[in-house]
Formats: C-alpha cells, structure tokens, sequence
C-alpha cells in the first residue's frame, strides 16, 4: 500500500464496494444516518504498545473513502487499538439524497468517538484527519474537549495566506446558487460522471501528489466508490463549499489538546502561511513533510517516525 506502482488501463469491474480497510466493519445508527466505522486490535497483549484508541478520518472529495488513510490504518493497527470511518455520502455509509452539513460530519465524528470511548473505558481518543476533514475533528474536539487526547491534522484546510475565516458559530462558505445548479436532476448524474472518469480522477491525484506517481490501489477503489450508487450527493456539497466552515480560524484558535500538522511540500495543497496564528502555541505543532497531501502513500517510515512520537 505504501509504493505507488506502474499506472494500468485495466479498470475495476463495477459492482458491490469492497471494505477499504480491514478489521471489523459495524454500521452504526447515529443522527448522521448510518456510519460504516472499521476496527481492529493487535493481534495480542505483547504487542500493544498504546492502549488510547487512534480514529482515523479521511478527506473530502469526489471520491474519497476510508481507504485514503489505509496505510496508516495497517501500522497503528499493528500496536494500538484503530479505527476509522467512511464520512455520511462516502463508502459505505449512508450516501442518501439529503443536506450534506458541516453539522452532519461533525455528528458523524463525534458518533463515532462516542462509540469507540463506550469501547475502551471511556478514555479520550487519538485523532488524525486529512484535508478539509481536519475542520470537523476540530469541531468535535472544541465541542467535546474529553472525547479527544491529541489531533493530528494532515495537509489541513483553513491555514493558506488568503483568508481567514472568524464566521458565525457553524456557519459555511456554501454557495447556494451553485449547489442547486449543480443538483439539477436534468445533468447533475452526467456532471458527476464526467468528473469522476478514470482520466480526471487520475489527473486529481496527481495534483494531490505533485506527481504522475500516485497510488494505484487508491486510483482503482475511487474508481469503484463512484459508482455506488447516491455517490454524487456529497460530492455537490463539496464543490459547492458547502462543507467548508466559514469559522474554521476560531476552532483552530479555540482547540486545547496537542495538535501536530503535517504540512505538504509538493502538489496543489501546498499554502500554509495562516499558521501564524498558532504556530507559536505551546500545543501546536507544524512538520514539514516531504512529498505531496497524503505523505504517508509515498514514504509510509518517514511519514510514521515523525507522527508515533507525538501520539504515543
């Protein structure tokens, strides 16, 4: 999982979604709908290095899935308690026609931190988030401090040095003309096909790794999770910036726990000059990471000799 290999023109066959990870997979009720959250334990007590419980978010996009953390899945699973999820509209949880909300992910975070805690003797949680998901692992740590110990945050949004965002309490940069455009039944399908072919999911991911070298395993399943069927009602929201909070600056500012970033060198996701605001915190911490936003695909040993430190 952790090399990238040669690209191949053979293509999944569509058909039923394979679970990313492995472990155990339940699908929990919650207020977000049903949430497919996968789980494992060492394979014995000698091995258990950690005994906080590490969840695992991935990030927000046309394709994503739990399967964007799945290197990171198999090390921690190696010597600590791990879970992670498929978000509301991704994987294999619930992906009806419905509101996609920061309110909505969040509830979907915080369930599953809830469930994990019932698991393990209610102790805090070890979280790491990518992308646009690090703004709802934030929430939920500024709404329910206990719930979690430390966060780490890779490649996160809200830290470039355009804007920042101090919004209303929950409020989103959404813009509501360009969902209901992009939601009309007549094309929004055909829309979503054509943004999700196998060609311009390829190209997206190398925009993500700053390099035609991406993850051939991760390109095939984004393959076949955008063919589920409901897999474009998310995606709308996303493009239309509907999950993206517009109070993303005052959680970060607000957040207690230890938080580490890792911050990507190559690619399109490469402007944090934002942090200014708390870089210098005592419980802040930024890493430079050579390679693109998801490191630990390109270089799964360096990615976790900088990471274990902080979470163990």
């Amino acid at each position: 999982m952790a090399g990238s290999t040669q690209p191949t023109q053979a293509l999944p066959a569509q058909g039923a979604l394979p679970e990313p990870v492995g472990g155990q997979c339940e699908v929990l009720q919650t207020r977000a709908g049903q949430v497919a959250v996968y789980g494992s334990q060492p394979l014995s007590v000698e091995a258990l290095v950690c005994t906080t419980p590490v969840l695992l978010i991935h990030s927000i996009n046309a394709s994503a899935s739990a399967f964007e953390v799945a290197p990171l899945y198999e090390h921690f699973r190696k010597t600590r308690p791990t879970y992670a999820l498929d978000l509301p509209g991704y994987g294999l949880s619930d992906r009806s026609d419905r509101t996609y909300s920061i309110r909505l992910m969040t509830d979907a975070v915080l369930a599953v931190l809830a469930h994990i805690r019932s698991q393990h003797g209610g102790s805090a949680v070890d979280v790491l988030a990518v992308s646009l998901s690090s703004e709802y692992a934030a929430r939920a740590a500024c709404e329910v401090p206990d719930a979690v110990r430390r966060l780490a945050l890779v490649s996160p949004t809200g830290f470039s040095g355009r804007k920042r965002f101090y919004g209303a309490p929950g409020s989103s940069r959404g813009i509501k003309w360009l969902h209901e455009f992009l939601a009309n039944p007549r094309w929004s399908n055909g829309l979503y096909r054509t943004l999700t072919r196998p060609g311009v999911i390829r190209y997206f991911l190398e925009r993500t790794w700053g390099s035609k070298n991406i993850d051939e395993a991760l390109w095939r399943y984004d393959l076949l999770t955008t063919q589920q069927p409901g897999a474009r009602y998310a995606p709308l929201y996303f493009l239309s910036a509907h999950l993206f909070a517009a109070d993303i600056n005052t959680l970060y500012e607000k957040l207690a726990c230890p938080v580490w970033v890792s911050m990507a060198t190559r690619g399109d996701f490469t402007d944090y000059r934002g942090r200014f605001k708390v870089a210098q915190r005592a419980n802040w911490q930024f890493c430079s990471m050579p390679g693109g936003a998801l490191p630990y695909f390109e270089d799964l040993a360096a990615f976790t000799a900088k990471i274990d430190p902080f979470l163990e």
